[in-house]
């Protein structure tokens, strides 16, 4: 079972990567990220100031669902470890 902090680094680093490849790191004016897993939950906010907000937002939900896949792989990897032993 991955920790809450495994958890949470997964998801930022996820979210964070599709982020800069849809954007040069220069574009972007501003980026938060912030990820919390707690009791199970899984919570992504994300807030991205780039030019164009249209796109901003649906790279912003690209992101977090990013951040979902990531995890969801990850605790998909620990199922298939844990039912190898």
């Amino acid at each position: 079972m991955p920790t809450d902090e495994e958890v949470v680094q997964t998801a930022a680093e996820a979210a964070e990567g599709l982020i800069f490849d849809r954007y040069k790191q220069s574009a972007v004016r501003d980026v938060d990220v912030t990820v919390t897993f707690e009791e199970g939950v899984l919570d992504v906010d994300i807030y991205l100031n780039a030019p164009d907000d249209e796109k901003a937002q649906r790279v912003a939900d690209e992101a977090a669902r990013a951040a979902q896949d990531a995890v969801d792989d990850l605790f998909a990897a620990e199922d298939a470890a844990g039912s190898d032993q």
